[in-house]
């Protein structure tokens, strides 16, 4: 995990200082790029010594939603001539952690037994703002075996107030 973050990072890097004042927009191809290369099949063709640069490239962009602008596919071109598209996951967190740093804010992602949103989604990030001071971009991943209530991950911290955390206390308290 370490090697893949080392080989990451001087993408992202560079990749920051060229796209200028438009990381938004740059973030959105990217992550899309990092999950048309998840996919098996695609890093099987990729890894394939039939398979050229240009296939490789064509295949990707074929299935891209949005048409990549020049910085993407310069950006594509040289990820896939370096056989980096196994990288792109993590020049993709990367990317989004210098965009966060510059822009004041970091990613939250709340673990939940049930489905949040809309005002119930907007007030509990109202609170976890307050709760880490600062300004957070919150995603919502539903954890039935939570049984209730959520667990909150901000960086390195964890804010856990599920019913299972609950009852894991409380079997420790009971069993000492």
């Amino acid at each position: 995990m370490a090697e893949l973050a080392t080989i990451a990072r001087p993408y992202a890097d560079a990749l920051f200082k060229v796209c200028g004042s438009d990381h938004r927009s740059t973030l959105h191809w990217l992550e899309e790029l990092a999950c048309v290369a998840q996919q098996p099949l695609l890093l099987e063709f990729s890894q394939s010594p039939t398979a050229t640069l240009q296939q490789v490239y064509a295949v990707v962009t074929s299935v891209m939603k949005t048409q990549p602008d020049d910085h993407a596919r310069n950006f594509l071109r040289l990820i896939i001539s370096n056989h980096r598209l196994t990288c792109l996951n993590e020049v993709s967190v990367q990317f989004r952690a210098l965009v966060n740093a510059r822009s004041g804010v970091c990613d939250a992602i709340i673990y939940s037994a049930f489905p949040m949103e809309g005002k119930a989604l907007v007030e509990t990030t109202e609170l976890l703002e307050k709760r880490f001071a600062r300004k957070l971009h919150v995603s919502v991943q539903l954890q039935p075996d939570l049984i209730g209530g959520i667990r909150v991950v901000v960086g390195d911290e964890v804010l856990d107030t599920s019913v299972r955390a609950r009852l894991e206390q409380m079997k420790v308290a009971l069993s000492v």
